[in-house]
């Protein structure tokens, strides 16, 4: 099964079995992909969790019942998969804007989030460089902060500019301990889900400044702790890595966003690119000045 053929199947099944409880691998295995894989490649194309895509559809099927007065706001509830007639009432208000009471009543607003369809486009024009490589681990060490929403959002440049501004202290001790063969800054992704996600700022340390410089025995102050720092692990294995320079006036660090969507339009499509589980990476590499680029880590099996 291709890719686009793979991909409506799974988009028909969701929409036949709105009032089922759906399961990401029976989703997945409808388009013969993987449950990562395919949710992967759902948050690149759409920009959206696959969790969040099912909740808008249920919630935009209970309105349109409630709307038509044929029901109770309890029938409704269970229809769509809620526990309980309050926490239906939570979730439909917090997306509709109103309460489901109120959407019974005539004249009401709702909102409506319609079904996803795949359209064959011709678009490009625009280059891009990419590579299957096989990475060594390597020990990074950072800090982070929960984002919310989806990792491919628009809601995502926020936050990440955000946090950037913020801790720019943090930011210059970890560059000022770097290991100097290696002086790139890695941003990581992890713990996504439906609520939202971890982002990591980090950096190579050099091993004196990993396994002494935050001892507590050298130096009397648990610095890991007391500044949030963390170690992090980004495993050995096979990466999708796509590099992109700096062009022009447009900072490095916005070039990731029409990076990412270039691997969504050009890459999510090919056969051969299977994604698994893991940490997605960004390196940043700031030197030399004039040479500045961003690559994008995609673990892939």
């Amino acid at each position: 099964m291709d890719f686009i053929t793979g991909f409506k199947e799974a988009l028909d099944y969701i929409e036949s079995h709105l009032t089922d409880e759906l399961n990401p691998e029976e989703i997945a295995a409808v388009g013969f992909y993987s449950s990562f894989h395919f949710q992967r490649l759902f948050s690149l194309l759409s920009g959206i969790t696959l969790g969040e895509y099912i909740r808008m559809r249920k919630l935009t099927r209970a309105g349109q019942d409630l709307a038509a007065g044929r029901y109770k706001v309890i029938d409704i509830a269970m229809k769509y998969g809620y526990e309980s007639p309050e926490s239906f009432s939570k979730a439909f208000t917090k997306f509709h804007g109103i309460s489901p009471s109120d959407a019974r009543k005539k004249g009401a607003t709702l909102r409506s989030f319609s079904k996803l369809s795949i359209k064959l486009t011709l678009e490009g024009g625009s280059s891009m460089n990419y590579s299957i490589e096989e990475k060594k681990g390597l020990i990074v060490t950072g800090f982070k902060k929960h984002f919310t929403g989806s990792p491919y959002g628009d809601e995502r440049f926020r936050q990440e500019d955000e946090f950037f501004v913020t801790t720019r202290g943090k930011q210059w001790l970890l560059q000022g301990a770097a290991d100097p063969f290696n002086p790139d800054e890695y941003c990581l992704i992890t713990n996504v889900t439906d609520e939202g996600y971890d982002f990591y700022i980090c950096n190579d340390l050099t091993a004196w400044e990993r396994d002494h410089l935050y001892d507590h025995e050298v130096t009397g102050v648990d610095f890991i702790e007391s500044l949030g720092f963390e170690n992090l692990e980004i495993p050995e294995g096979r990466y999708l890595v796509v590099t992109a320079a700096q062009e022009g006036s447009k900072h490095v660090v916005y070039v990731y966003e029409d990076l990412r969507k270039q691997i969504a339009s050009e890459l999510s499509g090919n056969s051969s690119l299977h994604f698994k589980e893991g940490p997605e990476v960004a390196v940043y590499h700031w030197f030399p000045r004039e040479e500045r680029k961003i690559e994008i880590w995609l673990p892939v099996e």
